[in-house]
């Protein structure tokens, strides 16, 4: 428990540090057009923090609006591996609220169910259409066909973060009433701090405004849901 909590804390560490960024800039850029608006000064400057081992830059509004552009326009291969994985990951938590809603004996239970269910679906068509959106970038890796949610049965996809096995699922299958609800639970945890991980890595490397922002979204809301779902364990 202490490593997996480990690994949570160093997911929300790169995601607090990457989502901060944009949302100050969206901020200051706020600010600064209401203060030129007001007294007619020229616009402020924006600083660009550097990479990892990089010093920030100090962009003009006209460059930090062209650096925006060129990121919702260049992906780069982590946001394949990003949007075709997590397609699959979601794929497999769908699986398992399907079960739920057949065996969950918890009220509780179900409703968290049907919210994942509600929440993953709609992501799922919101991946593959980026998928289909960016199919002839450069970016995008030659393999690509091996992943994605459709056509995914046949590979064995349990070293990804979070995803249970063939073994776990058929457990959770064979399970009933408060065993189901308890097998769940645990399995589901595991599986949202495996989605809060792929987030925060490609967070950390996405050339793409889109992904990084449908990652945020994944980590902020799986994590609020990992809060909850440890909460309705302890009163089981």
């Amino acid at each position: 428990m202490t490593d997996r909590h480990s690994i949570r804390h160093r997911a929300l560490g790169a995601i607090t540090a990457l989502v901060l960024v944009p949302l100050t800039a969206c901020t200051a850029d706020s600010a600064a057009g209401a203060a030129e608006a007001a007294a007619g000064d020229d616009p402020p400057s924006v600083i660009a923090p550097g990479r990892p081992g990089e010093e920030a830059r100090t962009l003009s509004p006209e460059e930090a609006g062209k650096a925006a552009e060129e990121l919702r326009d260049e992906p780069v291969a982590a946001d394949f591996a990003f949007m075709e994985m997590m397609a699959v990951h979601h794929a497999q938590a769908l699986e398992m609220t399907a079960l739920a809603e057949r065996y969950a004996d918890h009220e509780r239970v179900r409703g968290l169910a049907g919210r994942i269910s509600v929440a993953q679906e709609p992501e799922i068509a919101v991946m593959e259409a980026w998928l289909e959106e960016h199919a002839d970038s450069p970016a995008r890796p030659d393999d690509h066909g091996d992943h994605g949610a459709g056509g995914h049965d046949h590979h064995d996809h349990s070293d990804m973060p979070g995803m249970a096995t063939p073994e776990q699922l058929a457990d959770l299958e064979g399970a009933r009433g408060a065993e189901f609800d308890r097998l769940f639970l645990d399995l589901m945890i595991v599986h949202h701090e495996g989605a809060v991980v792929m987030s925060a890595d490609v967070l950390a490397q996405t050339g793409d405004m889109a992904v990084r922002e449908l990652a945020a979204e994944i980590a902020a809301q799986q994590n609020a849901e990992i809060g909850r779902m440890r909460n309705l364990r302890e009163d089981l």
